[in-house]
């Protein structure tokens, strides 16, 4: 009676990898229990998703590496992989809530979210790739398109392009707050997107800096932006809890998959209790003011927060 704050299976989004192929399913060794899907195993597991009561999946797409290239132009062909899953999922589960990334690491043969000249990032050519990726997810039928790539303007051209082509309805989740975060490793893994050359540190926050989160709300408030995420999620509490403290919009924050992969290897080892930190380490995310938590868990919490 007495308890001030809440975790349910409303608050939790599942991120899911998409990839080519039929009947195929890739485990992903550092992070036990996850997998890259081909489409028509994508639907099934999203029924389940559906079933399970969790509202919505964020989808990743892994590509070989003849789809990519230095612009990332396989990321606006409505055949590629990404887009063929979002029409199917939309198609067999409408209710299920259907978030898209916009970033070019999927699609770049350089491994980064932006494009790379001279071994730097070109921030503005990169925005308008970024842009039009967003209207083809809108056209495929997305619901939450979520820019993670960090670059400079980006919410604001996104929702530009987006009205323009007629999907004002379709909302923007930006990855506001992003660190240059060495807790990424597994999902670089599942993926394939390290960087062929240098690091993120140019472009996403140093971990050290708190004040600097803010200045990146306004600017997205401004933009456009309908929900805001801070990435990661436990080791950036005190951010997820500013961030509650100075915006009336959604909240999001990300266990990311090394806070995941954290979990699972040591209660595998039987050094933790797994499934009771799972839902301790979630609760902090809510203690901290996070509305909707993106949780590669979130199948195993909603079991047993229904259980």
């Amino acid at each position: 009676m007495a308890r001030e704050t809440d975790l349910g299976v409303h608050n939790l989004i599942l991120p899911l990898f998409v990839q080519e192929g039929v009947g195929e399913s890739t485990p992903i060794a550092s992070m036990p229990g996850q997998a890259r899907l081909s489409i028509d195993l994508m639907v099934k597991h999203c029924e389940a998703v559906a079933e399970a009561g969790v509202p919505g999946i964020a989808l990743f797409p892994a590509l070989p590496d003849d789809q990519k290239d230095t612009h990332g132009t396989h990321s606006t062909d409505p055949n590629n992989v990404n887009l063929r899953a979002v029409r199917a999922i939309k198609a067999a589960v409408p209710e299920l809530l259907v978030i898209t990334d916009v970033a070019l690491d999927p699609y770049s043969s350089d491994g980064h979210d932006g494009v790379v000249v001279d071994g730097n990032i070109v921030n503005d050519e990169s925005v308008e790739i970024l842009a039009a990726m967003a209207v083809a997810q809108a056209d495929a039928g997305t619901d939450v398109v979520a820019p993670s790539d960090m670059m400079d303007g980006r919410i604001g051209a996104i929702r530009n392009a987006l009205d323009a082509a007629g999907h004002e309805h379709v909302l923007i989740n930006s990855y506001c707050a992003k660190y240059a975060s060495a807790f990424y490793g597994p999902f670089r893994e599942a993926l394939d997107s390290e960087p062929r050359g240098g690091d993120k540190k140019t472009y996403q926050m140093d971990p050290a800096n708190r004040r600097e989160a803010l200045r990146e709300l306004r600017l997205d408030e401004l933009e456009g932006a309908d929900w805001v995420m801070v990435k990661p999620g436990m080791p950036y509490l005190d951010v997820i809890r500013d961030f509650r403290d100075n915006t009336t919009l959604p909240v999001t924050a990300y266990q990311v998959s090394g806070e995941f992969a954290m979990l699972k290897a040591a209660g595998a080892n039987g050094w933790i209790d797994y499934d009771a930190c799972l839902l301790e380490s979630l609760t902090s995310f809510r203690r901290a003011g996070a509305d909707l938590i993106f949780t590669y868990a979130a199948l195993e919490a909603a079991a047993l927060l229904e259980g």
